[in-house]
């Protein structure tokens, strides 16, 4: 008597399909589609889309700084900049005083006489405690930030005086 449920269960299980993402309705990256527009499954990205593996294309130094170059660097540095080193480069943004381990003042001696392609790269690719913005800041955003990071030096130096 017993051995009557056990067959009717194993009959039942093995006459069932595979409830998986294995076996589902799927189109492969080249396949026909009627239903997609260009008639392809593969469609192009969105205009000004890139990948994330592509690496920032050669975005030079630019040669003359200019009142609009400051402007967008100084929106940026109050975006990216503010929270850790401060509006006036010192420091003491509102992230150091809450704990995070605080940056270097950037009117000191050592980054005042340091080249502004050195801003740029420590932007770009982080440097001690500091993150990489490479994937948040675009080439010449950063050179714009260098710059205006300069303006900020020479304004507390003439402070200073």
């Amino acid at each position: 008597m017993r051995v009557l449920p056990i067959l009717l269960t194993l009959a039942t299980l093995s006459a069932c399909k595979r409830q998986d993402m294995y076996t589902q309705q799927k189109y492969r990256t080249w396949d026909a589609d009627q239903h997609a527009p260009r008639g392809a499954t593969e469609q192009p990205p969105p205009p000004g889309t890139l990948a994330q593996e592509q690496p920032d294309e050669d975005t030079p130094q630019p040669s003359l700084i200019t009142q609009t170059l400051l402007t967008r660097g100084q929106q940026r540095y109050d975006i990216f900049c503010t929270p850790c080193h401060g509006a006036s480069g010192d420091g003491w943004g509102m992230i150091v005083q809450r704990g995070m381990p605080h940056p270097p003042d950037l009117a000191s001696a050592k980054l005042a006489h340091a080249p502004a392609t050195l801003i740029y790269n420590t932007i770009t690719n982080g440097h001690g405690a500091m993150y990489a913005y490479a994937a948040s800041v675009p080439p010449a955003d950063r050179w714009a930030i260098a710059a205006y990071v300069r303006a900020l030096q020479l304004g507390r130096s003439a402070g200073a005086k």
